[in-house]
């Protein structure tokens, strides 16, 4: 006869009472396949609990009413036998890459469906990574470089990411800055509907907001000439 398998013992730390609830019945509707064992809703309260409880996985939420999530995670590691998958709105990637390089096994976003977060935590328990291959080849690459190699600045590495086409827009924001969007697709000859395309993948590579925090960080980091 072949034996039960042991229930997946699951921690929920997030300061959203309505995301735990939520997650809590999703999790404990899998049952006897894997349960919660315990929440927490700030930082404090889950190094407090983590010890008592020693859960298999702990779904945790990198933003704890205002604290950074990434400073208790090796605390919660230190068991050595909790397994952490974050599970988070976080937008930046660097952040995410922080956590992985940290110890996190896996990354989930809030807006994932119900079946990927239960598999996420099924995969994790089981020893696998729950990461896609963008962010699993920037964190080895990073584990990969030899010590004492110097690394460019956060500043040069999001210069990096910039096409040509992307690099000539923000040199003809800065020479028009007054100019509206309709304008400056004019003289890029594109349309206005691929600049605004265009603009929405700068903001997100520079982590700028608007033109204006794009004309002053291009300005200040001089990313005003084409062939930079």
């Amino acid at each position: 006869m072949k034996p039960a398998e042991e229930t997946i013992r699951v921690m929920l730390i997030d300061d959203h009472q309505t995301m735990l609830w939520g997650l809590g019945k999703l999790i404990d509707g899998e049952k006897p396949k894997m349960e919660v064992v315990g929440t927490a809703r700030s930082c404090e309260e889950a190094l407090a609990k983590i010890d008592q409880l020693i859960p298999d996985v702990i779904l945790l939420d990198l933003d704890l009413d205002g604290k950074n999530a990434l400073d208790i995670l090796p605390a919660l590691l230190s068991n050595l036998v909790s397994r952490v998958l974050i599970l988070t709105g976080e937008r930046k990637q660097a952040t995410l890459d922080i956590a992985v390089m940290r110890g996190a096994r896996g990354v989930l976003r809030k807006d994932a469906s119900a079946e990927q977060v239960l598999k996420a935590i099924e995969k994790t328990h089981q020893g696998e990574l729950w990461l896609d291959r963008e962010t699993l080849g920037r964190v080895f690459g990073e584990l990969m470089v030899p010590p004492g190699t110097p690394k460019p600045d956060s500043e040069t590495k999001k210069k990096a990411t910039l096409t040509a086409k992307e690099q000539k827009i923000i040199h003809t924001i800065i020479e028009g800055s007054g100019a509206s969007n309709k304008a400056l697709a004019q003289q890029l000859f594109i349309s206005e509907h691929t600049l605004c395309n265009h603009l929405t993948s700068i903001y997100h590579k520079l982590d700028v907001s608007n033109r204006l925090e794009l004309y002053v960080y291009a300005i200040k980091h001089q990313l005003g000439n084409p062939q930079s």
